[in-house]
């Protein structure tokens, strides 16, 4: 039996998602109006930079596609519904002509999306946290398009001192982590080095706000913290040996620090007789520059102290020298033989032993002739 024709608009599924959420924040955030007010078109255009860079959001925080499958995603996806963007004109022509569009303005950008952030959802930003990383790259690279950070050799976070690398650098609000400005730098660039014109910048989104810093030890140097103090910015991070060495902290003792409440958060399910113990004491420390006209900085100083990390220390010190200690065994068995007949090759064998075991701060050997075997001992 033949059955009836039916006539009608068939009906088509899509994906939905976090769609919705995604297309109310790019609102709320202005990025379309933001990017098509730094990167207008011609008005014949099918569609703006603004609504390509925010499809492509929506992609990455979707479905994430390459380039050339970002149509096929926006077909398959409510984009036109949830976004008004037309998916057959997103090709990865399309999609690459407004990347190189933004790629000039991309701080003017950043920038602004971050100021309409901050406006809309209430981002404290006097206290920003602020950290970098490398990227290691593979494959050639024999130029680089001025103005923009070039792919160089460093000191890459992953160990990869055989790959060139890109840096890049990301501050989030204290409030809930989220990211509020970011930048790339030169492989090659030296993190001391691009404090100053990151707090800049970072002083631009905070406005007359008085704003903290809080980073890891690359944020300390003279001219890092005279800056800051000279523009009224607070700042938090871990001075190195470099700044307070050895000795001092090795002379200091827990009489005259006062323990603090603090809990660390892998103590939070123990009990409370094996949760570790925290102690400070407050003190002030001066700073001079590389040159004699430099003036001196009086800074605050908190010195901390974890038995946890203390015992932590001593258990690792301890399997080093338990370490070095077998290899000394074994050089002392060898005294006298081929591979070492005298003090000279000894000695030589003991800073090898220092070095590969790190106990070179607290391994201390002498070393001479025995005239009776004429042996080194």
């Amino acid at each position: 039996m033949r059955q009836p024709a039916q006539f009608g608009v068939p009906s088509v599924e899509k994906l939905l998602g976090a769609l919705p959420v995604v297309a109310g924040f790019c609102s709320r955030l202005k990025i379309r109006d933001i990017v098509d007010d730094a990167c207008p078109v011609r008005d014949l255009a099918g569609l703006t930079h603004g609504q390509v860079i925010e499809t492509l959001v929506a992609n990455r925080l979707t479905s994430p596609a390459p380039l050339v499958h970002v149509r096929d995603w926006a077909r398959d996806w409510a984009v036109a519904e949830t976004l008004g963007v037309e998916p057959d004109l997103l090709n990865d022509d399309r999609i690459g002509r407004a990347l190189d569009a933004i790629a000039p303005h991309l701080d003017r950008i950043a920038g602004s999306v971050g100021l309409a952030a901050i406006g809309e959802f209430g981002i404290e930003v006097t206290r920003l946290h602020w950290d970098m990383t490398s990227i290691s790259m593979h494959g050639a690279y024999p130029g680089n398009q001025e103005g923009f950070p070039a792919v160089k050799f460093g000191h890459p976070k992953d160990r990869r001192p055989d790959l060139k690398q890109i840096q890049t650098g990301i501050a989030v609000s204290a409030d809930g982590g989220i990211p509020l400005f970011h930048r790339a730098f030169d492989g090659g660039a030296g993190e001391v080095g691009q404090v100053v014109p990151v707090m800049r910048a970072l002083q631009e989104l905070a406005g007359r706000r008085r704003m903290l810093i809080i980073g890891d030890s690359k944020l300390i140097s003279y001219g890092n913290l005279a800056a800051m103090d000279g523009d009224g910015v607070d700042f938090i991070a871990p001075a190195s040996k470099t700044y307070v060495p050895v000795s001092e902290l090795a002379g200091l003792s827990l009489d005259g620090a006062i323990r603090v409440g603090h809990i660390a958060q892998r103590d939070r399910a123990k009990p409370a007789d094996r949760r570790g113990t925290w102690h400070v004491r407050e003190d002030a420390m001066t700073l001079a520059g590389p040159r004699k006209g430099d003036p001196v900085l009086r800074l605050r100083r908190v010195l901390v102290h974890s038995s946890a990390r203390a015992g932590a220390a001593a258990t690792a010190r301890t399997l080093k020298l338990g370490k070095a200690t077998e290899d000394l065994q074994r050089l002392e068995r060898g005294l006298g033989s081929r591979h070492y007949p005298t003090p000279a090759a000894v000695e030589a064998r003991i800073a090898v032993i220092a070095k590969t075991r790190r106990v070179s701060a607290y391994l201390r050997t002498v070393t001479g002739m025995d005239p009776a075997p004429a042996n080194p001992p």
